[in-house]
């Protein structure tokens, strides 16, 4: 599959996304639900702290696409939500969101501050689309 990345401006570069990506053509598409700060039980982990929250949840991004034969490379796009935008600017980077850039993933993106997600103590979700 190849991919092309749109870029208008370059703004968005230290950032680690890209306006739109074209892809194309694809063999298999994967749409993954929000992946959280949770347990293989789907029990909350690390109330109030972002950092760890978004590590979790990029690890637990990993472990879907892997287990749909997919990896990081493959993603071309995510949504994050969250219920704090600036505890969610300040520890993307150290919260794993580097993981991406590490692996050459530059993924169309679109970042939302929502009222509550599915758990109280949930800070952060991570959506993501990728293909092959």
């Amino acid at each position: 599959m190849e991919k092309r990345a749109i870029n208008p401006w370059t703004w968005q570069e230290a950032m680690g996304f890209v306006q739109a990506m074209e892809v194309g053509p694809a063999k298999r598409t994967l749409l993954c639900s929000g992946q959280t700060s949770v347990d293989a039980n789907g029990v909350p982990l690390h109330a109030g702290d972002m950092v760890a929250q978004l590590k979790q949840a990029v690890a637990n991004l990993e472990t879907v696409l892997v287990a749909g034969g997919f990896d990081l490379t493959d993603v071309v796009r995510l949504n994050y939500y969250t219920t704090d935008v600036d505890a969610f600017m300040q520890g993307a980077a150290a919260g794993g969101l580097g993981r991406f850039t590490e692996v050459g993933c530059h993924p169309a993106s679109t970042l939302l501050g929502v009222a509550r997600l599915f758990h109280p103590d949930i800070l952060v979700e991570i959506e993501a689309t990728a293909m092959k």
